[in-house]
């Protein structure tokens, strides 16, 4: 089986590649499947060489005929959609009620920590940036950043709490 594998696997292999359309996966089961048929008839394989190599193409090739048409008895497979890649629904419900709930917990904050929100978050400015409109250090401006953002999340607490 060994030497009969070694010379015959590789021409088999490429002629089940060509049957295949170039599916190597496809063309490897059908090569592994055509030698399990040849296993299972050993005592009835043909002794010379060019005999065995016909009998083996011709098995061949009707396992990847019974394989193609057990591929289209079959339903097509339908797969999932990537519910990643669909479109965001248009409700716009929580970022109206996200932001309703931030404006009315905004006027609680002191009027620095407010400033520094406004220049990070709802400008969109950085650090340094904003730190240079409000004529402070960049530090300054992190650390009330922090403060500030802790303040807001105690606000919103209190505005939903009553």
């Amino acid at each position: 089986m060994q030497a009969l594998h070694a010379d015959h696997a590789e021409p088999l292999y490429r002629f089940l590649l060509r049957l295949t359309w170039g599916e190597r996966h496809v063309a490897e089961d059908l090569l592994q499947d055509t030698m399990l048929q040849a296993w299972r008839h050993l005592d009835r394989l043909p002794p010379e060489s060019e005999a065995l190599r016909r009998w083996l193409f011709t098995v061949a090739r009707r396992i990847a005929i019974d394989a193609a048409r057990a591929r289209k008895a079959r339903p097509t497979e339908v797969g999932m959609p990537d519910m990643t890649q669909l479109p965001e629904s248009a409700d716009v419900t929580d970022g109206v009620v996200a932001t309703q709930t931030v404006r009315r917990a905004l006027p609680k904050l002191s009027a620095a920590h407010r400033a520094v929100l406004i220049e990070l978050y709802f400008l969109g400015r950085s650090t340094d940036e904003a730190a240079a409109r409000l004529g402070i250090p960049e530090g300054t401006v992190k650390s009330r950043a922090h403060y500030a953002l802790r303040a807001l999340r105690a606000a919103i607490g209190s505005t939903e709490a009553g």
